[in-house]
């Protein structure tokens, strides 16, 4: 089982209907089976004082990351809609940094890509983690293949411990394959890979 303290975070990444719900715009399959499990790690991190914060695409209706606009991407997680709100399951126990609001490509918690210049913009995540003397975070979510493992990155490269959830993640797999890859480059990159229930 995983262990928590209060220099530890327990990081929910993008548990939101468009990805988790089998009717959102972008479900990805097994996105609510996640939830349980990191259900039962809120608990166990909130009980333990460890800080829980959750991520959320928040993107306006219009945004070069949409395929309709130039990206790869359907409508997704627009702000104040029904697909960007959080799985109705998830318990929600911390507060939430949301990406991606000014039409950037928010892929990770700590980072926002400008689409046209390729700029990147620092989220507050790093600066919520500081505050709290925050030195490991511990990740489940979705997408394993792009949130999760682009998070896990940009944590790795900031200095952070990280442990990702493996039976708390779930892939687009847009291409066959994407998934598995993506953890390949998260421990290569010096992520710990764990199954929350010890296995």
């Amino acid at each position: 089982m995983i262990t928590y303290a209060p220099r530890t975070c327990l990081l929910i990444v993008d548990v939101q209907n468009d990805f988790a719900d089998p009717d959102g715009s972008l479900s990805v399959r097994g996105g609510a089976d996640v939830v349980p499990t990191l259900n039962e790690e809120i608990r166990r991190a909130t009980d333990a004082g460890a800080p829980v914060i959750y991520t959320q695409d928040w993107h306006p209706p219009s945004t070069p990351h949409f395929e309709k606009d130039g990206g790869i991407w359907p409508v997704h997680c627009v702000g104040d809609t029904w697909g960007a709100e959080f799985h109705p399951d998830l318990l929600v126990a911390g507060p939430s940094v949301r990406k991606g609001v000014d039409g950037g490509d928010g892929y990770s918690g700590f980072s926002v890509r400008d689409p046209h210049s390729g700029d990147t913009h620092r989220t507050e995540l790093e600066h919520m983690l500081r505050e709290r003397g925050v030195t490991r975070i511990v990740i489940g979510g979705l997408t394993t293949d792009y949130c999760v493992k682009e998070t896990a990155l940009d944590g790795i490269d900031l200095g952070f411990g990280v442990l990702v959830l493996t039976d708390a993640i779930a892939a687009v797999d847009l291409e066959p394959g994407d998934g598995a890859i993506a953890i390949e480059e998260m421990v290569a990159a010096g992520a710990v890979m764990a199954n929350a229930k010890g296995g």
